[in-house]
Formats: structure tokens, sequence, C-alpha cells
């Protein structure tokens, strides 16, 4: 059958992430049928109840899933920092694309910069790691709960509800807004999130016809560092409901993997940065090493959290919730 069915949210960002794939198949594989199906989410279906309330695990994948489980869809196209990291029976991860920019961003009036925000500026995210990483720097600001498709938030900065909010770089520049754009956050700044600028394909196990196909797209550094992070959040049981940052490069024959634990309040912030010699994977077959490599620096990372305390601050995190308002 010379046709394949993706499975996608469908907000703007998503529907352009879910193009974006089915266009890289069609060039890769002249004469296959592409079509992208959209499904609402149970995140997408509750877009007035914050993240850490809602609980986080598959709030925007399960619906998808269930889609690719029953043949509704071949293959699923994610945010892979959505992705929880335990998949349901029968299904696995076929691959990343290539990853975009990682690091979060402020979108704010021109010119402006965390530091120059008045006092007391209403600044919007939704994430709880970016919310203790934030008070960490600025710890005078009134940071909001804000949910809604990536257009809706920066309207509210427009629109002169928040004076800023803090996003994803990736998905602003996917959708053509890099003007929105006023600073970019370094990862000693703010961590990012695991998975966080890269595209995640999702398919049946073990359906060969659908590995084949997405081969020709799929990036093997993004897999393996995504691979690591996932890591992270897995042995820490971490998610939506609590700040858990984790970000894996290669860069100058090294791979470097950042990861946070921290307090909501800002006052402790728990880092590890490690680093050692590896070239990334150059197709494939070079993946297995090269992923289990990642995920053994990962490992490490994770044993120097919780070393430092992490499981009790990430307990901690778990008991008092996040109480801001939501905008």
């Amino acid at each position: 059958m010379n046709r394949l069915t993706i499975g996608t949210r469908g907000s703007k960002l998503a529907l352009w992430q879910a193009h974006h794939v089915a266009d890289r198949l069609r060039d890769a594989h002249p004469g296959l049928e592409v079509a992208v199906k959209a499904i609402k989410t149970k995140g997408d279906a509750l877009p007035d109840v914050a993240l850490s309330k809602i609980g986080d695990r598959g709030l925007f994948t399960k619906e998808l899933e269930r889609a690719l489980l029953d043949g509704r869809v071949d293959v699923c196209v994610h945010s892979m920092k959505d992705v929880p990291t335990v998949l349901p029976e029968g299904l696995a991860l076929a691959g990343c694309l290539p990853r975009a920019d990682a690091r979060d961003a402020l979108v704010a009036p021109a010119g402006a910069t965390l530091a120059t925000l008045s006092a007391g500026a209403r600044v919007g995210t939704g994430a709880l790691r970016r919310l203790s990483q934030l008070r960490a720097l600025r710890d005078d600001l009134d940071y909001v709960e804000v949910r809604g498709n990536l257009d809706t938030r920066i309207g509210k900065v427009r629109a002169g509800a928040l004076d800023a909010i803090v996003l994803a770089s990736a998905g602003i520049r996917r959708m053509g807004w890099e003007h929105e754009i006023a600073a970019v956050f370094s990862v000693d700044e703010v961590v990012p999130a695991a998975g966080q600028g890269a595209i995640g394909l999702e398919a049946r196990a073990g359906d060969a016809r659908v590995d084949e196909l997405v081969a020709s797209v799929r990036c093997p550094a993004a897999d393996a560092c995504v691979a690591a992070e996932r890591h992270v959040m897995r042995a820490l049981d971490g998610g939506c409901q609590v700040p858990i940052g984790a970000y894996a490069r290669f860069e100058d024959g090294m791979l470097a993997l950042d990861a946070f634990v921290g307090r909501l309040d800002g006052t402790l912030a728990l880092k590890s940065r490690r680093a050692e010699a590896c070239e990334p994977p150059r197709s494939l077959a070079d993946m297995p090493a090269v992923r289990a490599a990642a995920c053994a620096l990962a490992q490490r990372a994770v044993e120097e959290l919780e070393a430092a305390g992490a499981r009790a601050v990430l307990d901690e995190a778990r008991a008092s919730g996040d109480e801001r308002p939501l905008v």
C-alpha cells in the first residue's frame, strides 16, 4: 500500500510539524501518498486548566496513540517534549527529525530582556521547569500560568495582558515569528525540557513498512540526544508536574549533557553538567552504540543529582503544587 496517514494535534504548530514531515517523506519516496489527520487531545480540550493540575501522562498524545493502535493512522508526529517516557504497549518511537534550537525564548517588546523588565512585571509560562529557573534569575516578577496555542499565548503579550512570556524558541521560529523573540536564554540560565526542539515520530512496534519509510527522515544525532534526555526524565519520574530539565548535544567531538532539578520558588537549583568524547552517529547503524553511551552519560547525571538531594526536591514540588493564576 503506497499510502501513509500521519496523526497530529490540530494546533497551527502541530499541523506545521506534521506537514513538514509529510513533505520530507514525499521528497524521499516519490509516489508515496501522505495524508495528515488532526485529532483533538485531552490537553487541547482543557485549555483553561493549568498543566500541573491535569496530570501529564499522555496529556497531548493519548488520543493520537489510540488512533495509531486501532489503525486510523500509521505514524504520529509529536513535539518530543510532550511525549511520556513510557509508551503504551505495542507502540515505539520511530525516530526524530533534525533538531531545531532547543533553548527557551523571551517574547516581549523589542529590546527587552528578563533583566530589564520592571519589578512586578507579569511574565507568563506554563512550565514548572521554566518557573523554577526564572524565579532563580528574577524573583521579583509576577509569574502567571498561561495555556493555549502558541499564537494565543503570544497574543497575550501583544494585547498587553502580559509584559512577557517564555516559550520554546523552536516553535516560534517554525511558525515564522522570529520577530516576536526579544531574547533567548542560554542553557546556563534555563536548561531546556527533555526533547524540546525535536519533532518525533511514533509508530506501531514492529511495523517494518513504516520504519523503512521514516528512516529516510530520521536524524541519528537527534535520536541519541533525545534518548539521553528522556533517560534523565524517566529515571527521575519527571513530567509536567515537577521542575526537571535535560539537554544533550554533540559539540567539538564531545557529547555534552546538562540536567536540572529545582524548587518551585527558585531558591534551590541542582544542576549536573557532564561531557565525554563521543562523535555523533552518522547512520542508523551507528545508533545502538552511541545511544548506549548517551544514556550511560545521562545515568551518571541522574546519580549526581540524586546524591545532591534531587528526590527530596521533586517530592516537595509534587506536594506543594503550583498556585499561580491562569491567564
